[in-house]
């Protein structure tokens, strides 16, 4: 299983493409007179569709933030370098023990994470459950990787190899989303902190998915046309999987529909996510 692109509604096209292209570093594959999907190396990541006049819901369910995953530490290092050469304003940083992490937010305030992985052998478990926490990222040190390497200089465009790595969510209520992700799509949990926020995964992975009701227990859903997301696209490995989730939904009574051939699902709390196959 593999998160592959996040679909957002934007408020200007022309304005989102040139943040994501000039300070993100992504790439426009596909562009069309309201929408326009941007990647790298060809892989797609995020759709962007226009709704001029759309406003964010404010206290609302939906996207908390979408996570960019490059192949290196030198790489992360290359974006940080970035973001201060391009006077970007930041949201935060963060060693999380699995991973560092950039935080920013797009013209519409849709949160971003540009993130590298640490090797899985330096993982840290309590009992089952990861050890992932929120410490302070030496940004001194991780600019330094670059001075080690003369050839990382900085870059403007993501490299390839770079992912989706996660999508983290705001959620209604904890326990409904667990017996969605997990009881039904089948998710493992990998962390959990107190009642407010829960990881899962697959594969052994330390997330694919965050949830969290930082914003208040019984959060509403955003209404229609909102700023934010319009769904999310988990990729199966095969037909064979994405039947077993779907009969799994079915059994549990949560409504399929139809997205363009392939089934769209909403979790208890409206997130749309789209059901994919690889190719």
């Amino acid at each position: 299983m593999a998160m592959t692109v996040v679909h957002l509604t934007i408020a200007d096209l022309a304005r989102s493409i040139a943040f994501y292209e000039t300070r993100v570093g992504l790439r426009v594959n596909h562009r069309g007179p309201e929408q326009a999907t941007l990647g790298v190396d060809g892989r797609d990541l995020v759709t962007l569709v226009e709704s001029p006049g759309a406003r964010r819901a404010v206290g609302a369910t939906g996207l908390y933030h979408f996570a960019i995953l490059v192949p290196s530490r030198v790489d992360l290092a290359r974006s940080l370098r970035h973001f201060i050469d391009t006077n970007t304003e930041m949201q935060g940083f963060a060693d999380h023990g699995v991973s560092e992490a950039l935080y920013l937010a797009d013209p519409d305030g849709n949160g971003i994470e540009n993130y590298r992985d640490r090797p899985r052998e330096e993982w840290i478990y309590a009992g089952a459950e990861l050890r992932m926490g929120v410490d302070p990222l030496d940004l001194g040190n991780l600019l330094a990787e670059l001075e080690s390497q003369p050839q990382a200089t900085t870059a403007t465009r993501l490299p390839a190899g770079t992912l989706m790595g996660h999508v983290h969510l705001q959620v209604s209520r904890l326990d409904e989303a667990e017996r969605f992700y997990v009881g039904i799509l089948g998710l493992d949990i990998t962390a959990r902190y107190t009642t407010h926020a829960l990881f899962v995964s697959a594969g052994g992975y330390h997330h694919h998915l965050g949830l969290n009701t930082w914003l208040g227990v019984g959060a509403p859903a955003p209404p229609n046309g909102a700023i934010g997301l319009r769904h999310f696209e988990i990729t199966l490995s095969n037909h064979a999987a994405r039947e077993a989730v779907l009969e799994r939904l079915r059994v549990a009574g949560v409504e399929i529909q139809d997205h363009a051939g392939d089934p769209l699902v909403r979790d208890p709390s409206a997130n749309a996510l789209v059901l994919r196959v690889a190719n």
